[in-house]
């Protein structure tokens, strides 16, 4: 991996702070941008800025396409079963607010338990604060082990027939360590 290949991809790094070259940490709030996809955004801004799936004139229908097109590239990319299961949002804190308010404001009641760690982002900890309130529920904390990370034994300890969310970070901004995600969704 050649990180001055990496950073010469995303313009805001030639950005220069106090006379030395910016160095960027606060991707869990606001992820800076490659020239491709500023590329991308300006060519549809120019060329197809229109809704998508709400017209049938030839702007909204090259805007559809291209939103398509990017769902298909990311079902590929994350080997999704379906292209149905990709939606975006605006990032990562308005997915988590639109799975609080949807699937939590149907499937969560009162008594039952939402997990999350002790190092999860603030957008990661208030949505599942404010539905637990809401609803009624149960919010725990799962702890992290000496070496940072979340131990899956420690989840099995957590876990009961009333947990229906575990919210819980692939890798920490807070620890800057990466958890072990598949034994823990194994679980």
């Amino acid at each position: 991996m050649n990180i001055t290949e990496i950073r010469s991809q995303f313009p805001i790094l030639d950005t220069r702070v106090y006379g030395k070259p910016l160095v960027y940490l606060d991707n869990a709030a606001t992820a800076q941008r490659p020239q491709s996809v500023v590329d991308g955004w300006k060519d549809l801004v120019e060329g197809a800025n229109a809704n998508i799936h709400r017209a049938v004139h030839n702007l909204a229908a090259q805007a559809t396409d291209a939103y398509e097109g990017a769902r298909n590239r990311v079902k590929t990319f994350i080997n999704a079963p379906a292209r149905a299961e990709i939606i975006f949002t605006s990032g990562a804190t308005a997915s988590i607010n639109l799975v609080a308010s949807s699937y939590g404001q149907l499937f969560v009641n009162q008594g039952d338990e939402v997990i999350v760690s002790v190092c999860e982002h603030h957008s990661n900890i208030v949505p599942w604060q404010l539905l637990c309130e809401r609803k009624g529920a149960v919010l725990k904390v799962l702890d992290v082990e000496a070496d940072g990370r979340l131990n899956p034994e420690s989840l099995k300890k957590l876990l009961t027939d009333r947990t229906k969310i575990v919210a819980i970070t692939h890798i920490s901004n807070v620890l800057g360590v990466v958890n072990p995600v598949k034994d823990l969704v194994s679980i």
